[in-house]
């Protein structure tokens, strides 16, 4: 099924293409994606904000990109940078849980999941270049709840999320 990939549209962080019947969009120039697990005392540190797409804020893993700025950026630095950038807080250690795809039907992308240990709270975190990111540390028992409150709020929830309530939901 190699059929040549008409690039449709390319800006600086995403590319649309068609190859075949099919359209999908994807990042720019080779970008990659980390996603953070980042549990400290028996807490997860989660971050919301708003998201242009969705036109709503939206609660998710901290999360950031990977060689947008650097080319060649270690994956380990971006996800450590990124949660610093995010939360404020800064990890003795990074290690990747594996790669997986976002929403494989329409973006090639794929991120790679790590989780961050040995956290230690270095600063306010709330992004960089006004991303108004607010940061929550939240109880791993009390994650349902928190989550079921924010959605009745009318905050929208990164499907990466389920990693959180994974359990809960199979029970």
């Amino acid at each position: 099924m190699n059929q040549p990939i008409e690039v449709m549209w390319e800006g600086r962080f995403i590319t649309a293409k068609r190859e075949g019947k099919w359209e999908y969009v994807g990042r720019a120039r080779g970008i990659a994606a980390a996603v953070i697990v980042a549990i400290d005392d028996g807490h997860v540190l989660l971050v919301e904000q708003y998201r242009v797409p969705l036109k709503a804020h939206c609660l998710e893993l901290p999360a950031g990109l990977i060689g947008d700025d650097s080319e060649g950026e270690p994956m380990a630095e971006a996800a450590a940078r990124e949660l610093e950038e995010e939360t404020g807080y800064r990890a003795a250690a990074i290690e990747s849980l594996g790669n997986f795809a976002s929403s494989p039907g329409m973006v090639s992308e794929t991120f790679t999941l790590v989780r961050a240990t040995g956290l230690e709270k270095v600063g306010d975190g709330g992004g960089v270049d006004g991303e108004n990111i607010l940061v929550h540390r939240v109880p791993l028992a009390g994650v349902a709840d928190f989550i079921a409150a924010k959605r009745a709020d009318g905050v929208m929830m990164d499907v990466k999320l389920l990693l959180l309530l994974g359990a809960g939901i199979l029970n």
